[in-house]
């Protein structure tokens, strides 16, 4: 994975350009799975998004913002959502495609079911966009994203400070879904930063991956490689804040309490590193990466040209995909009022009862 220095400004600046760039035509959504919906009049670009299980960004974070930046560009948008069904995704993208969308947005399940639908729009002569996650094999046109080895290196250096110099630490980790290309690299990132210290006798005592980045199997799966372990672990690499609560979870149950990591700054993320029970998360900016989305998508519409930021290597399509990709921020206790204060969250919904000696400890107001 290549860029060229990607600043967030430098994105920001890329989407006010292309979206000033636009009529002023009306904008709509759609969020469930009904494929009719893109039969409405006038409908440019169809957004699929992958599921409301994996992580509540998608819904809660991903659409909103998305809804924003194309109702900003006067340019009527259809933001379905998979809702974790491959053949739902499928069936939304035919819609889409007989609808005649000018440019068809989508995060994939998995790269295979990916690939089709994308070989399906480029024979219908539409413009794709890889949103967050790289389809390999895949015919994107662009992809938009965080640059996830640098969110796994930012995980694995966080975890090690958090443990300290400790000789000997054994260290469990649990992985996001196998046919997750952001996963792959995540698990790239963290494992650079963490092979030197198993190197110098740090100990791996369980590494799985979770299917579907479902939370209920992780815990499962995590309880299994605790119990292999002997109930002895010193820290956990968590690949995202949900498998991070399911870790949590385990740990409490059986008395235990460790260093553990997690990724997206969802509310319940942050309030696990407030108290201390998760000594990470890893922010991304969510409304810079869908304005970015939604521009490229607004400058593909209009024949303009989109500023990227580097390229991106597909192993398996061996091409260089043309990459919009912004930098992820690791949040330790004392950074969490910097994600309330760039309005990603609100911190009446983290300082609850139960975390609010938290927030006015570290200032989270």
């Amino acid at each position: 994975m290549s860029t060229s220095g990607v600043k967030l400004a430098a994105v920001g600046a890329i989407g006010a350009i292309a979206l000033a760039a636009c009529g002023s035509s009306s904008s709509g959504t759609s969020s469930g799975g009904s494929s009719a919906s893109s039969s409405a009049a006038g409908v440019q670009v169809g957004v699929i998004l992958p599921d409301t299980q994996s992580s509540v960004r998608w819904e809660q974070f991903d659409k909103p913002y998305l809804t924003q930046a194309f109702a900003a560009a006067g340019v009527k948008a259809d933001i379905q959502n998979a809702l974790g069904d491959k053949t739902k995704m499928a069936t939304i993208a035919d819609s889409m495609i007989q609808e005649g969308v000018k440019v068809l947005i989508i995060t994939n399940l998995d790269s295979p079911s990916g690939a089709q639908i994308e070989q399906k729009a480029g024979q219908a002569g539409i413009k794709t966009i890889d949103y967050d996650r790289l389809t390999l094999g895949g015919s994107a046109d662009y992809y938009v994203s965080f640059n996830n080895v640098t969110v796994g290196q930012l995980q694995g250096s966080t975890l090690i400070s958090c443990i300290g110099n400790k000789p000997n630490a054994r260290i469990i980790e649990l992985n996001g879904s196998p046919t997750d290309n952001n996963a792959t690299l995540f698990k790239q990132g963290y494992d650079s930063q963490l092979a030197p210290k198993y190197a110098a006798g740090w100990v791996k005592v369980g590494d799985r991956s979770v299917p579907n980045w479902d939370n209920a199997q992780g815990g499962v799966i995590f309880e299994q490689m605790l119990t292999a372990a002997g109930n002895k672990v010193d820290g956990v690499v968590a690949a995202n804040d949900g498998l991070g609560n399911a870790v949590i979870t385990v740990l409490k149950k059986d008395g235990l309490k460790v260093p553990v990591t997690g990724q997206d700054a969802t509310v319940q993320g942050l309030q696990n590193v407030l108290l201390g029970d998760q000594c990470m998360t890893v922010y991304k900016a969510v409304k810079k990466e869908a304005s970015a989305a939604a521009a490229a998508a607004v400058a593909l519409i209009n024949g303009q040209q989109v500023q990227t930021t580097g390229t991106t290597k597909d192993s398996t399509g061996g091409r260089d995909v043309p990459s919009i990709l912004l930098t992820p921020v690791a949040i330790t206790a004392d950074k969490v009022e910097s994600v309330v204060a760039d309005g990603f969250v609100k911190a009446s919904d983290i300082c609850t009862p139960a975390v609010q000696a938290a927030c006015t400890k570290y200032g989270v107001h």
